[in-house]
């Protein structure tokens, strides 16, 4: 079911952005996609980027502290590698050049359903389940004061209270945003794959995916899942994984 309204989404999504934006509304995005040099963080996106190098310079701080009005440290800082998965999503918001497929159709700098593959889900998870914080949904569970800026109204626990597992975070947190996508293959993992796969949803939505893409299409899943199970192998003591 979710694979189907995917692809529906992506048809009435094609038609609707050929010739306008490319990128979302207001959020500081561009109108279009363009080559951005000098990203102070999200380089996945340097050759196509909705967003400036200006929106990356709070990203690059280590620890992000944070984005515009939105404090990312209300129950301390992030670990490294959950912080490193925060910034990928929010990355993909502000700077993917492909945002506009999953434009909300009612909030013109929102997004909705964006297929996210399971693993990702589950690795985001496992990486912040020891950190804290006090919301579910980071869009509209804050207290904001006249400032616009971020405020607990409850206390701070660990993620893995405030979340099930991968999925429940995965689509609680930015609210209807994130969809984990029931394929293991037509999904987003926040890396140079994606592009893969947006093109091959296109080709799907649109009608033009012939028996000689749909063979490519498998055989792009079985390298994306032999990428993956490789990255799942254990990595040499002393190496950082991320």
């Amino acid at each position: 079911m979710l694979r189907f309204s995917v692809l529906l989404f992506f048809a009435i999504s094609a038609v609707s952005i050929s010739g306008k934006r490319q990128c979302l509304e207001g959020a500081a995005h561009k109108q279009r996609p363009s080559q951005e040099n000098n990203l102070h963080e999200c380089t996945l996106y340097s050759k196509s980027s909705c967003c400036s190098e200006d929106i990356t310079k709070e990203l690059a701080d280590s620890p992000v502290i944070k984005v515009n009005t939105t404090y990312w440290n209300r129950c301390g800082n992030n670990s490294k590698l959950c912080q490193s998965y925060l910034k990928k999503i929010e990355c993909f918001y502000r700077c993917s050049p492909y945002i506009a497929h999953w434009a909300h159709p009612h909030y013109a700098a929102a997004i909705v359903s964006v297929p996210m593959c399971q693993n990702f889900c589950d690795d985001w998870y496992e990486a912040c389940k020891n950190d804290f914080t006090c919301v579910s949904n980071w869009l509209t569970d804050w207290a904001i004061d006249e400032k616009g800026e971020n405020h607990c109204k409850n206390a701070c626990i660990p993620y893995h209270e405030m979340y099930g597992n991968g999925t429940d975070m995965c689509e609680s947190m930015w609210g209807d945003s994130l969809k984990v996508s029931d394929s293991p293959c037509l999904c987003l993992q926040m890396d140079e794959m994606d592009s893969k796969v947006v093109k091959l949803l296109e080709e799907r939505a649109t009608g033009n995916s012939s028996s000689s893409s749909r063979s490519d299409e498998e055989q792009f899943c079985r390298l994306k899942l032999d990428k993956i199970k490789k990255l799942k192998e254990p990595k040499d003591e002393g190496v950082e994984t991320f």
